[in-house]
C-alpha cells in the first residue's frame, strides 16, 4: 500500500509521515521533493522554474519510482508531499491507481493562521516560498479530486496518524516511548 499524505505546507505531513513509520513495523518514507531538489541542483539556473513539479521529469521519475518500489516492497509506502495541481495529480497518483496500485491518498488541511503559526515554528517566515503558497493550496485541496480531509487545526500527530491507520486498516506498534520522548 501506498499512503499519500497531502496538504499545504505546514500541515503536518512529514511529522505525521515519520510517526507513521515508527509506528508501523514494515514501511518506508519515500520524499518526492529529493527528486525535486536534485532537478533543482543539477540545471543550469538558465533552465530553471518556480516550483520543480513543474517539471515533467519531476512528475515521471517519482510516478516510475514509486511504482518499482510498491512492485518490489512488501511493506508500506509512504509520502508526504504536496501537490495541488490535477493535471500533477492525475500524472502521477491517478497514474497509479491505474496501474492497481493501493494507494490512500489524505489531505491535511488547517487554516491559514494555524498554517503560519506552524511555519514560524520551523523557522519560515511569512514571506518564506512555503507561506506564500498557503492560499494557492488552501484553495485547490478544496476540489472535489483532493478528498479524505483530515482537518488538523485541533489535533495532534498522535490523532492523525490514528486516523490515517483506521481509515487503512493498518495496525500501528505500541507508542513505548517514555514522556523524555526516548
Amino acid at each position: 500500500m501506498i499512503i499519500w499524505i497531502n496538504g499545504a505546507f505546514g500541515s503536518g505531513k512529514t511529522s505525521a509521515a515519520y510517526e507513521l513509520n515508527r509506528r508501523i513495523s514494515k514501511s518506508y518514507v519515500y520524499d518526492p521533493e529529493e527528486v525535486g531538489f536534485f532537478i533543482r541542483d543539477n540545471i543550469p539556473k538558465d533552465l530553471s522554474l518556480d516550483d520543480f513539479q513543474q517539471f515533467s521529469m519531476w512528475r515521471e521519475f517519482n510516478y516510475k519510482m514509486l511504482k518499482y518500489i510498491y512492485n518490489k516492497y512488501s511493506g508500506i509506502i509512504i509520502v508526504p508531499m504536496t501537490i495541488t495541481d490535477e493535471n500533477y495529480y492525475n500524472e502521477i497518483i491517478e497514474k497509479l491507481r491505474k496501474d492497481n496500485i493501493n494507494l490512500k491518498h489524505f489531505v491535511l488541511m488547517a487554516d491559514k493562521e494555524t498554517l503560519l503559526k506552524r511555519l514560524r515554528k520551523r523557522g519560515d517566515g511569512k514571506n518564506s516560498w512555503p507561506a506564500k503558497q498557503i492560499d494557492r493550496c488552501i484553495n485547490n485541496l478544496n476540489k472535489k479530486m483532493f478528498k479524505e480531509h483530515i482537518y488538523t487545526d485541533e489535533m495532534t500527530v498522535e490523532q492523525v496518524i490514528e486516523y490515517i491507520s483506521k481509515a487503512c486498516e493498518i495496525e500501528l506498534l505500541q507508542d513505548t516511548r517514555t514522556w523524555f520522548g526516548v
